[in-house]
């Protein structure tokens, strides 16, 4: 049995190796040829075929740019405002004007201020209007001949627990026991002081009704804030305020 396989084997690789040198072809038992002209007549449309020579040094051409947006259509929601645009309408959200007023002024006082808010702030800007300054009324002890009838009489007032400051200005050597914007408030004070035994104190006119002015400036905004430091001098340690 080994002899008939080994004999088969070597009958079948005779057979391989005949058919492929083409020795079996007159017995059409040939493989198919691989050469050129076999190869050429495989060929679909040859003429189409072009060869294209690249250039380097020439970047390839950019892709094609995209298409433009179509306009959104009416009654669409418009596009957010752009950056200067927005920056604009912060702009005037800020910059809101607002009413400022100051005072109460005397004659001599708002004099000067007419004057500094003519020459350093815009006609029609600002406006002095009427505030009469109301007297004022005091319970008043003195006048005394010498400091120490004035230090007498504050011992004592210390003593009965009424409390009292100088008069100062024209009253002095005095004692204030309170001062008051009506005469009747001032009249009450000295009748309960008289219950406490105070006898020598009475009431007076400290200051007489006199007129006044209010400095009032009714819109003011970021542009006219900034020139205000022209009326500080004559403003008199007044400082402005909101208006009510």
């Amino acid at each position: 049995m080994l002899r008939l396989a080994v004999a088969a084997l070597l009958l079948a690789n005779a057979g391989y190796y005949a058919w492929s040198q083409g020795f079996l072809g007159q017995f059409g038992l040939a493989p198919e040829e691989q050469s050129e002209p076999q190869r050429m007549n495989q060929q679909i449309r040859p003429e189409t075929l072009q060869i294209l020579r690249v250039n380097p040094s020439k970047p390839p051409a950019p892709p094609p740019a995209p298409a433009a947006a179509p306009p959104a259509p009416a009654g669409s929601q418009s596009a957010a405002p752009a950056p200067a645009e927005a920056t604009a309408v912060a702009t005037a959200a800020v910059d809101t004007a607002e009413c400022l007023l100051a005072g109460v002024f005397d004659d001599r006082q708002a004099d000067a201020l007419r004057t500094a808010a003519t020459a350093g702030l815009p006609a029609g800007s600002w406006v002095m209007d009427p505030t009469p300054i109301p007297g004022r009324w005091m319970v008043y002890m003195g006048r005394f001949e010498d400091i120490e009838t004035l230090d007498r009489k504050r011992a004592e007032l210390r003593a009965r627990k009424v409390d009292h400051d100088r008069a100062g200005g024209t009253l002095e050597l005095g004692l204030s026991l309170g001062r008051f914007s009506t005469r009747d408030a001032a009249e009450r004070e000295l009748a309960s002081l008289n219950t406490r035994g105070v006898r020598t104190a009475r009431v007076i006119q400290e200051r007489p009704d006199s007129p006044g002015f209010t400095l009032r400036l009714p819109s003011v905004n970021d542009a006219l804030r900034a020139r205000l430091d022209t009326l500080r001098t004559a403003m008199a340690g007044k400082m402005l305020r909101t208006c009510a």
